[in-house]
C-alpha cells in the first residue's frame, strides 16, 4: 500500500527547493562584495583613461 501524500506540503517543498536553487544561482551571478565592485570600477576607469590618453587630437 502506498503512503498518503499531502499535495499542499509537496507543492510547497518543491517550490522552496526551486527558490533556493534560484537564490544560489543569483548569488553566484550577482553576489559580489563592495570592495570587488570598487576594484572592478577602478580597473575600468584606469583602462579608459589609458585609452583616452593615447587618442590623437584632431
Amino acid at each position: 500500500m502506498s503512503q498518503i501524500v499531502n499535495l499542499n506540503k509537496a507543492r510547497k517543498a518543491r517550490d522552496k527547493t526551486r527558490k533556493t536553487a534560484q537564490a544560489d544561482e543569483n548569488a553566484v551571478k550577482f553576489g559580489r562584495t563592495k570592495t570587488e565592485k570598487a576594484r572592478d570600477k577602478a580597473e575600468a576607469d584606469r583602462a579608459r583613461s589609458l585609452i583616452d590618453g593615447h587618442k590623437r587630437d584632431e
